[in-house]
């Protein structure tokens, strides 16, 4: 029936698109939870590694003792700021190439955490609108008897 407006729609190419989506965003997700963020102070005494789950290591040299604890203390935030800071770049690379280079990527620096819950609620929501839109392409066919 011309003028339908779903003329030109493709079932298929939509179905293969969303499914690509969805698999480009589980991919992101393993991707995610796998980086480590690492930095090491400037004398190497203090290395640290983060990983989404927060500070996953924290290794001091035998010579970071002869330090006062204000110092080292120092040291410890400095290292751990810089290696959050190296895990959050990775994760805005990686959010980059699965889901393109829209908008301001620095975003994704700031608050991680909530850039995954728009990830989920952006697939929550293409699910709908799929799931909408095939819904009412089966009622048309039905109307139609198709």
């Amino acid at each position: 029936m011309a003028g339908s407006g779903f003329d030109d729609f493709d079932v298929e190419q939509f179905t293969r698109r969303a499914d690509a989506r969805i698999a480009a965003v589980e991919r992101l997700q393993v991707t995610l939870a796998s980086l480590v963020g690492r930095a090491s102070d400037e004398s190497g005494l203090v290395e640290v590694e983060c990983t989404s789950q927060g500070l996953s290591e924290l290794e001091l040299h035998p010579k970071a003792m002869r330090l006062s604890s204000g110092e080292l203390a120092e040291r410890i935030k400095e290292t751990v700021r810089a290696a959050s800071d190296d895990l959050y770049r990775q994760m805005n690379q990686a959010m980059a190439e699965a889901l393109g280079q829209e908008g301001d990527q620095t975003r994704f620096l700031n608050d991680p955490e909530a850039v995954l819950a728009q990830v989920k609620e952006a697939e929550a929501a293409f699910d709908r609108t799929a799931e909408d839109v095939l819904g009412e392409l089966d009622r048309i066919s039905r109307r139609l008897d198709l």
